[in-house]
């Protein structure tokens, strides 16, 4: 297992709409562990394939950021189902680090997805659960966080970024 690096926003494959996983074998189940530790690392709640320069429709999710064992979860090929509600709260991303600011989502959300062992279920998440299941697989679908903002919110950190990157500190 190890640590990946984590594509930062300005990657092209971040905007690439991932592709369905078509086979769980061994390189799926390494790309996996090795996600789960950069998630661990970097650290934080959630991670999609694209964001370690992966476009397969992958991601992990544990709120706990390795805390509580067993609370790790896997979706390969994960898809909105329902969602119900709407809330409000501020949202962050491992791809656009020290930026953070208010996204709305669903309040729930219904995923059905396949787990690491080929078995296909379905999960509803609630409050922050919920808001990680659609910020990655926004992430899925080449969107990021700051595609939901407008106007002076949006601008405000996009420049801060292009500054970054022309002094050769965002990549």
């Amino acid at each position: 297992m190890s640590v990946l690096a984590i594509r930062k926003y300005g990657d092209d494959v971040l905007r690439l709409p991932a592709t369905p996983v078509d086979a769980i074998d061994e390189s799926l189940q390494k790309l996996i562990d090795d996600m789960i530790d950069t998630m661990y690392a970097a650290p934080g709640v959630g991670l999609a394939a694209n964001q370690v320069g992966v476009a397969k429709r992958l991601m992990v999710i544990d709120l706990s950021v390795g805390k509580r064992p067993g609370e790790c979860h896997v979706f390969i090929n994960p898809e909105i189902i329902e969602s119900e509600g709407e809330i409000t709260e501020e949202e962050g991303c491992l791809s656009i680090p020290d930026f953070v600011e208010i996204v709305t989502r669903p309040e729930r959300v219904k995923l059905r997805y396949t787990d690491r062992n080929g078995t296909t279920r379905e999960m509803w998440g609630d409050g922050l659960m919920a808001r990680a299941m659609c910020h990655e697989i926004d992430h899925l679908n080449g969107t990021l966080f700051v595609d939901h903002l407008r106007g002076f919110k949006k601008d405000r950190i996009l420049k801060k970024i292009a500054k970054l990157s022309k002094s050769g500190m965002w990549f």
